[in-house]
């Protein structure tokens, strides 16, 4: 275990880009990779690490939910396309258009050239359909919002950036001789394990000016009724955490006690913050992958055993 740990460390803490080469990095990488797909096979199941904490799962995200092709074939272009930030964006601007949409009506967040293309890589994927007058149409009806997609992807980030077992739109019940105990269970919006750590993410696709103080505390209390080795609060947004997120969780964190402070977020990278070594608020500032990649990183940092002293 000691030596996987060690290499994830190489990948999260290597950076000095003026003395490693890219194809160095490229070569650290897929070794990292290779190390993480042998210490799923020897770790517990995601099943087994909520089992050992009295959960059990009963019910996952559904298909029908998801703005997904139906061909597994193109899942992977699907997938690479939604790394975008812009394309996020425009997938949730197109869903709330049902009856129909332009390009130029739903050129918000990009030019009409992007729009335009975003526009030809839904029809080539079969998920959008041209209609009369240069309108355009989902083909897939009744996807009410982007949030499970959202977890789709996310979780489809932890799986094939960090070979993660990974399930998303989770829900949990207390097994029988742990319902006593107090809990608030419910739905989890992906749960992870990752290195035979449990991970928890809550995945947030509103803007912070439609976040209110209960989701916060409802995050807060999910992460102390399950416990897990990460929890990370995630937002797909750029814009700043500091101005409204990072204050309402400032608010909403229990106190310690008098003997000790309060925790409280600190920043861990521009608009990434840590509570303790074990929780995190993270927006979608560079990429998904890099920002679960710095927590992460800063997670083992903080969890690796002292030096031995000869």
């Amino acid at each position: 275990m000691k030596s996987f740990r060690q290499a994830h460390l190489v990948v999260t803490f290597f950076v000095d880009m003026e003395q490693t080469g890219w194809e160095e990095l490229g070569l650290l990488r897929e070794e990292v990779r290779r190390l993480r797909s042998m210490l799923s096979l020897c770790t517990p199941t995601l099943a087994a690490l909520l089992k050992r904490k009295g959960y059990e799962i009963y019910k996952t995200g559904q298909a029908d939910d998801l703005l997904i092709p139906a061909d597994e074939n193109l899942t992977a272009r699907w997938y690479d396309a939604m790394k975008r930030y812009s394309f996020r964006l425009f997938l949730r601007d197109v869903i709330k258009q049902q009856e129909g949409f332009t390009i130029k009506g739903i050129t918000r967040y990009a030019t009409a050239d992007v729009t335009g293309e975003y526009t030809q890589f839904l029809l080539e994927t079969g998920m959008a359909m041209e209609m009369d007058n240069g309108f355009y149409r989902l083909e897939k009806q009744g996807i009410k919002n982007f949030g499970a997609t959202l977890e789709w992807f996310t979780a489809q980030v932890l799986v094939r950036e960090f070979q993660a077992q990974a399930e998303w739109g989770v829900k949990l019940k207390r097994k029988a001789r742990y319902r006593s105990v107090r809990g608030v269970g419910g739905d989890y919006d992906v749960l992870a394990r990752a290195d035979g750590l449990l991970l928890y993410m809550e995945v947030k696709s509103s803007p912070p000016k439609q976040i209110y103080q209960n989701e916060i505390k409802a995050f807060l209390e999910r992460a102390a009724s399950l416990d897990p080795d990460v929890s990370i609060f995630y937002m797909d947004t750029e814009l700043r955490m500091k101005d409204k997120i990072v204050p309402m969780f400032e608010e909403a964190l229990p106190s310690s006690g008098s003997k000790k402070p309060k925790k409280r977020p600190a920043r861990l990278y521009k608009e990434l913050f840590s509570i303790g070594s074990n929780m995190f608020i993270i927006n979608a500032k560079g990429s998904v992958a890099m920002n679960i990649e710095r927590v992460l990183g800063h997670y083992f940092s903080s969890h690796r055993p002292p030096p031995r002293i000869a």
